[in-house]
C-alpha cells in the first residue's frame, strides 16, 4: 500500500465533522484502513483518523502498544491494545471521571499538551464487516479513542488544553522536565 500525507493543524479538513461511511464492506474502506495503518506504522504513532489522511470519513485505527500499557495504573490494558479499526464510532461517558494527560498528534508535530479527557467510556462502532461492536475503555485506553475521534468531528487536542503555558515542543518539555527532576536531587 501507500504511506499517505497527513494534514497538519491548519488544514480545513482538519476543522470539518466527519461523514458516517455508509458501507463499512465496501472494498474502498478496506484499501483506505489498509493505508491508515501503514502510515499511523510508519509515523510511529498510536492512533490516525480517517481526516488526519484527507478523507472525510468516520474512521479510526489505533493501537496500544505494551509497553505503553504497563504505563497503566489500573492495569485493564496490560499487554496493549491489538490493532482496532472503527466505523463510525460513536462514545458514551459512562461516569464524571477525568484527568489530564499529555497529548501528542501526528497532525501537530512535535508539540505536546495537557488535556482534560474521561477516564471510562463505552464505545459503540462498525467493524469492516459491518459488526456492531459495543465495549467499554478505561485510562489511556479511552483517552487515545476519545483523542482520535475527536478528529472525526473535527476538533484537535490543542482546543481542549486548559493551560496554555504547559503547551510547547515535545523536546522542550522534555528538557523542562528533566531540569526539574536534576533540581530535586541536589
Amino acid at each position: 500500500m501507500a504511506i499517505l500525507k497527513i494534514a497538519r493543524m491548519g488544514h480545513p479538513i482538519l476543522r470539518t465533522r466527519a461523514s458516517e461511511v455508509p458501507d463499512p464492506t465496501a472494498p474502498e474502506v478496506s484499501r483506505l484502513v489498509s493505508a491508515m495503518v501503514e502510515t499511523m506504522e510508519d509515523a510511529d504513532g498510536t492512533g490516525l483518523a480517517a481526516p488526519q489522511v484527507h478523507m472525510p470519513w468516520r474512521i479510526v485505527v489505533y493501537m496500544v502498544d505494551g509497553q505503553r500499557a504497563s504505563e497503566e495504573e489500573e492495569g485493564d490494558i496490560v499487554g496493549g491494545v491489538p490493532l482496532t479499526v472503527l466505523v463510525n464510532p460513536v462514545i458514551e461517558f459512562l461516569d464524571e471521571e477525568t484527568s489530564i494527560g499529555f497529548e501528542a498528534c501526528l497532525s501537530v508535530p512535535g508539540m505536546a499538551g495537557p488535556v482534560r479527557r474521561h477516564e471510562n467510556i463505552r464505545v459503540t462502532y462498525q467493524t469492516l464487516e459491518n459488526e456492531e461492536i459495543v465495549f467499554e475503555a478505561h485510562g489511556f485506553h479511552a483517552r487515545v479513542i476519545q483523542h482520535e475521534c475527536d478528529h472525526l468531528d473535527g476538533v484537535l487536542y490543542t482546543a481542549r488544553i486548559e493551560d496554555m503555558s504547559q503547551f510547547g515542543f515535545v523536546e522542550e518539555l522534555g528538557k523542562a522536565q528533566a531540569d526539574t527532576a536534576d533540581g530535586d536531587d541536589g
